[in-house]
């Protein structure tokens, strides 16, 4: 069985106290290459949510794209708060959301309307996650929205929001972003709207996330992203909420996992640094690690032979993964 009381490991800044249990959720994606694909239809997609909720994970999230145009093919995606307003009223006691909404696809004002009608159909169970943008500037043009001043767009765009969520209200004109005498009349279940997570890693992006976030997301891989790495990131949260006269515990923590392999069925498995995959208490065991650099939440992209079965497999393997967590 895997160790609970291991000691966390030094940083440079205040890390929080582990504790236990740490959140575990679901990844699921929203796009594909083929023509109305067997297991990226609405019917599988909420089988995925509700086996999600059976199994005990606690929340799922989704990617925010429009279109990733490829030079022989492109993938088509669904469009997020759509997928997210089907959840709020199909599911019943999991917490889901974007894992990061792609700010720059819709009006500030409007995204605050958006995420309080959604969290009230949800009865207060919708996580909005937020960035500016990761998408590449073919998918705006195709949409007909700009690729310019991404960051500058987000950082208008996050005082509408947060002041329309968190106080019914916003009277702002900025550069790109007008919201005059804004209001949210009608609020939903909870005073203060749904919890807004920034997904960043830059400076500037940090500085917001201390100011206006309820917490901060970022992803890793498996192959690619080493301890050190991840705690610098952490630490520079700290320091930006310190900065902001924030206590740095304060913020929740997230993380992205890209990929786990819970069935074992990725070539990748072999390689040195590859997918993780093994046993539930395996896996468990390295999760249990994303606690101790004091992450709150680990959300986990699963590996899948590309069948429904097969992902659905999965989900419930993580499942077993997460109850050993509690």
């Amino acid at each position: 069985m895997f160790d609970l009381h291991r000691k966390p490991p030094p940083a440079t800044l205040p890390f929080r106290p582990r504790s236990y249990p740490i959140r575990v959720g679901l990844i699921i994606g929203l796009h594909s290459t083929e023509q109305r694909p067997s297991n990226k239809r609405w019917v599988h997609i909420l089988e995925q949510v509700k086996l999600a909720e059976k199994v005990g994970l606690d929340l799922v999230v989704f990617e925010d794209a429009l279109l990733y145009k490829g030079k022989t093919q492109s993938a088509g995606v669904w469009e997020a708060m759509a997928i997210a307003a089907a959840i709020a009223a199909s599911a019943h006691s999991i917490e889901f959301g974007p894992s990061a909404i792609n700010a720059p696809y819709r009006s500030a004002a409007h995204l605050a309307k958006l995420a309080e009608t959604i969290d009230e159909i949800a009865n207060g169970r919708f996580i909005l996650g937020l960035g500016a943008g990761n998408t590449d500037d073919a998918d705006y043009a195709a949409f007909g929205f700009p690729t310019d001043h991404r960051y500058s767009r987000f950082a208008e765009a996050i005082v509408i929001i947060h002041s329309l969520l968190k106080t019914g209200t916003a009277d702002f004109t900025g550069a790109f972003h007008p919201a005059q005498n804004s209001e949210l009349v009608v609020r939903g279940p909870r005073p203060t709207g749904p919890p807004i997570v920034i997904a960043a890693a830059g400076p500037k992006m940090l500085k917001l996330t201390a100011k206006y976030a309820d917490g901060w997301n970022w992803w890793t891989t498996q192959a690619a992203s080493s301890t050190s790495e991840i705690i610098s990131l952490v630490a520079a949260v700290a320091a930006a909420c310190v900065a902001e006269n924030r206590d740095p515990s304060d913020p929740q923590r997230s993380i992205d996992l890209y990929s786990l392999d819970p069935l074992s069925i990725s070539a990748d498995n072999d390689e040195p640094g590859g997918r993780l995959s093994g046993s539930p208490e395996l896996i468990a065991e390295r999760l249990s690690q994303f606690g101790d650099l004091s992450f709150d939440e680990v959300r986990c992209d699963l590996i899948s032979d590309e069948s429904h079965t097969s992902a659905l497999e999965a989900i419930e393997a993580l499942g077993k993964v997460a109850s050993l967590l509690r």
